[in-house]
């Protein structure tokens, strides 16, 4: 199994920064895919930003430019940098691991709130 726990949330003002982070324990060897989802109240999840094992990595287009996801891999760890936040970036943010062999974990969430 895999645990993942995010820190990193809070409250920042429009146009601040904030960097995420999340760290997994467990059997995570092997090909994997690491994500950041978001959920604002009342709406559906949707993808963040996403990194792979050899650090490809896509973006929502809302994000691009703003946004930059990494990944140690020596640690465990996937970070996500956010720059020029907006209010409309306000939600809860998940961490998610996609094992190559099928195996989908959750972090318990990390609340951003952005101030006008």
């Amino acid at each position: 199994q895999v645990q993942l726990v995010e820190s990193g949330g809070g409250l920042v003002q429009a146009g601040g920064s904030r960097r995420l982070s999340c760290a997994a324990s467990g059997s995570i060897f092997g090909f994997n895919t690491m994500g950041w989802y978001r959920q604002a109240r009342g709406k559906e999840r949707e993808l963040v930003a996403a990194i792979n094992s050899g650090r490809g990595s896509n973006y929502a287009d809302s994000v691009k430019g703003r946004f930059t996801i990494s990944r140690d891999n020596g640690k465990s760890t996937m970070y996500l940098q956010m720059n020029g936040l907006k209010p409309e970036d306000t939600g809860v943010y998940y961490c998610n691991v996609l094992m190559d062999w099928g195996g989908d974990f959750w972090g318990q969430g990390t609340q951003v709130t952005v101030s006008s």
